[in-house]
């Protein structure tokens, strides 16, 4: 069976080093796995007017497509010590749906790149999203990434050795953590 998840970016900027970091995932999955990056840079924010009227097609596209999904591949930056906005809108939009039926008991990976601490702390309030929308973190291997250090060129894309390697052994623990889940 194969697993298929989703890759959200945080960040919306074209040369994204958090984009990147799924480029970077998706070209080192295990066999049996695929990944869809989907780009949230048409999704509105939250509103409950809109939540109560016409949902935008693009929104109910990408809720589908997180429905389907076995897993999730978040890419969290970090802006001012938090997540993005743009990553939680996608979250606080999934979890208005009946029963949180779009991402209860979904697996997830977290991975990010930021300056200093690689998006360290915004990685852990992503974790606290997550409890509340009951969705199942990966404890370990954790992906953080110095954005400025070096490890990604000046499209985003990983360059260091150390860095995909990681990313790699995210996503062969995600396979195997989404298998637990599912049993």
């Amino acid at each position: 069976m194969t697993i298929k998840a989703i890759g959200i970016s945080g960040s919306l900027r074209k040369a994204s080093t958090n984009s990147g970091l799924l480029r970077c995932a998706k070209a080192n999955l295990p066999a049996g796995m695929e990944l869809e990056i989907v780009d949230i840079s048409a999704i509105p924010f939250y509103n409950g007017d809109i939540a109560a009227g016409d949902r935008p097609a693009v929104l109910l596209e990408l809720l589908a497509k997180i429905a389907a999904a076995d897993a999730l591949v978040l890419a969290c930056p970090e802006y001012n010590y938090s997540l993005a906005p743009a990553l939680k809108n996608v979250i606080d939009w999934a979890s208005r749906e009946a029963d949180n039926k779009v991402l209860n008991g979904k697996p997830v990976a977290i991975l990010g790149a930021a300056g200093g601490m690689g998006s360290s702390r915004s990685q852990y309030h992503l974790r606290q999203v997550c409890v509340f929308v009951n969705l199942h973190p990966l404890a370990k291997p954790e992906v953080f990434a110095n954005a400025f250090a070096g490890g990604f060129d000046a499209n985003g894309n990983v360059i260091d050795e150390a860095i995909s390697k990681n990313v790699a052994a995210q996503m062969v623990a995600l396979q195997e953590w989404t298998k637990q889940l599912q049993k």
